[in-house]
């Protein structure tokens, strides 16, 4: 019995189409299973919003049709999961109105604001382990200065306004060593964290990292990124400081401090901010926004439960091994 090829993965089809330039090979392009698309996707976005010595001669093919019909159809397909979960959420209020909209956002924020993963990073969990799980945690959400900078395209008023003063937080306020990712690079090397290949991280952690992708390239979903951008502002301050005491509790360096005590300081003012200067007044001007904002909040809560608590479990996992 002759036995049938095994489909190439779509991401290995994509790395090859833009190392030889023939992309016409991609509309046959089919990912294997949930991980070949993420990585698939990962990879698409990078061609929009990595740095460009790090994209070389590929960046040229950010807007070629194969790329943008592979692009389309993965996503689409995606929004249809992601759309087929939220339709069982039933708000407890009419999000189209301002009131209903701060009351449902809120509520999601509150809800999980602490996941097992952070309580048992903060109580429980192994030096090893920390370092391990930031490893992949990569801060509160990795490139938070450059989707900030995306999603005020177009916008007008407060709104831009807030995010403007966000933006400039995010850059340090001016002084190039308090901007965020620096604080975030000074965190790795007091740690010396552990760089994870994508081709290495759990499936939960491709998606995470794709949300940010997904609602930061399609300008018509711009409402779910203003959501998902809010919620990670209105949760990172308790969870960096349950990150703090797990310093405190195994010893870390004075240089793994800075960044998450930023965070566990200035993004509680920052979600409020958020919610009262950007939210509200875009709900009162675009009704319609409303549950759209709603939407991508939920949308990336519901991915970083999942991302957390697979992360937690696997490292709890190894450990019992």
């Amino acid at each position: 019995m002759t036995s049938i090829p095994s489909r190439p993965s779509a991401h290995l089809m994509l790395e090859s189409a833009l190392q030889n330039g023939d992309l016409a090979p991609l509309v046959h392009a089919e990912p294997q299973d949930r991980r070949d698309r993420f990585l698939t996707l990962l990879a698409i976005y990078d061609l929009h919003t990595a740095p460009l010595p790090s994209l070389g001669d590929r960046a040229r093919f950010q807007g070629h049709p194969s790329v943008a019909e592979l692009k389309s159809r993965l996503e689409q397909e995606w929004l249809r999961e992601l759309d087929d979960q939220w339709a069982t959420v039933v708000p407890e209020a009419d999000a189209k109105s301002v009131e209903g909209a701060v009351q449902w956002l809120r509520g999601i924020a509150v809800d999980d604001r602490l996941p097992a993963a952070y309580r048992w990073l903060a109580d429980a969990a192994s030096p090893q382990q920390v370092l391990e799980f930031l490893a992949l945690e990569g801060g509160p959400d990795g490139g938070f200065d450059d989707l900030v900078a995306m999603c005020q395209v177009g916008l007008t008023g407060s709104a831009k306004l807030e995010l403007g003063k966000n933006y400039w937080d995010e850059m340090g306020t001016g002084d190039p060593e308090g901007v965020h990712t620096v604080l975030h690079q000074r965190v790795v090397a007091a740690l010396d964290l552990p760089f994870v290949p994508r081709d290495q991280m759990p499936v939960e952690a491709l998606e995470r990292a794709a949300l940010n992708g997904l609602l930061a390239t399609n300008r018509w979903l711009q409402p779910e990124l203003l959501g998902a951008l809010g919620l990670t502002e209105l949760q990172a301050g308790p969870r960096c400081r349950m990150v703090l005491k797990a310093f405190d509790r195994i010893g870390a360096p004075k240089d793994a401090y800075p960044f998450y005590a930023e965070h566990a300081d200035v993004d509680p003012v920052h979600g409020k901010d958020w919610v009262e200067k950007a939210v509200i007044p875009l709900v009162a001007e675009l009704p319609a926004w409303g549950p759209r904002i709603v939407k991508g909040a939920w949308w990336r809560a519901r991915v970083n439960l999942a991302f957390f608590e697979s992360v937690r479990l696997s490292l709890v996992d190894q450990v019992a091994a």
